[in-house]
Order: C-alpha cells, then sequence, then structure tokens
C-alpha cells in the first residue's frame, strides 16, 4: 500500500505541475516564477536570502529567476534600509493582473482534477493531506535515531 500511495501522490502532483506549466507558459509565466510572485504577494519586501528558504533554493538560482522578473516588470528590488548589501523584493503594478489570471488558472485546473468528487469528500482529501504534510514536517529525531540505529 505504501509504495502504491507513494506513487500515486507522485502522479498527481506531477500531473498538476504538467498540466499548470502547461496553462501558465500560454501567458509566459513558469511555475517556479508564480511561485514566487505568489509568496512577495503573501510577504512583500523579503530580502532575497529568505525569498530563497521559503522557495527552497539555493541563493544563485533566486537571483536569476529574480533577474528575469525584474525584465519583465512583474519585480523590483530596492536596498534594504539595514543592510545596504542586502536586496528587498517588490511586487510590482504588472504583477498583479499575472497573479489574479495564474489564480484563475490554478482554480479552474483542480476544478478539473477534482471533477465527480463531492465536497465532503474534497474537504476530507485537503484534511488528510494537510495531516500527512503535518507528519511529514514535524521534527522527528527519534525515529531519524532509530533508523540509524537498526541501518547503521
Amino acid at each position: 500500500m505504501a509504495d502504491s500511495l507513494g506513487f500515486l501522490i507522485s502522479d498527481v502532483s506531477r500531473l498538476l505541475r504538467k498540466r499548470f506549466d502547461e496553462r501558465a507558459r500560454l501567458i509566459g509565466v513558469t511555475r517556479p516564477q508564480w511561485r514566487t510572485l505568489v509568496i512577495l504577494q503573501r510577504n512583500e519586501g523579503l530580502n532575497q536570502g529568505a525569498l530563497a528558504e521559503r522557495l527552497e533554493v539555493e541563493p544563485i538560482t533566486l537571483c536569476r529567476m529574480i533577474d528575469r522578473l525584474e525584465e519583465a516588470g512583474l519585480v523590483e528590488r530596492r536596498r534594504d534600509p539595514q543592510d545596504r548589501r542586502a536586496w528587498r523584493i517588490f511586487l510590482t503594478e504588472g504583477a498583479r493582473p499575472i497573479i489574479a489570471k495564474l489564480a484563475v488558472i490554478a482554480d479552474e485546473l483542480f476544478g478539473v482534477a477534482l471533477d465527480g468528487i463531492a465536497e465532503p469528500e474534497r474537504d476530507a482529501l485537503a484534511d488528510m493531506l494537510e495531516q500527512i504534510r503535518t507528519n511529514l514536517a514535524a521534527n522527528q529525531p527519534e525515529f531519524e535515531d532509530e533508523q540509524l540505529t537498526h541501518h547503521g
């Protein structure tokens, strides 16, 4: 069961990413750029280091992405008043309609993905996935130590 469930979750995730990418490409945005824009929308003014951490990418990777978003007129870098070496990232007004279009794309995609699943089942699925994420995100050093003891 664990193997098939793991593969199923992975396949659903892969297909969602693929379908989203196909749709987002039509308006000239990649999924990583969309994630960046959404995180900035929720946390405007993050410095590049904090933004890289939230996106779980290397700072150099983020720097190149910010360069492209800046060239597209979607973000701007501003000097950090507390640290002249650091940059804070802000959305431009041009980013807001793009983010709105991407939200519509995501909503439509999830409508397709969840077709035929009743609202109570959708809520239960969301609750279960949230619990799985919580379980996996929890710090479980005793489990890691136990694994090392048994396999080390």
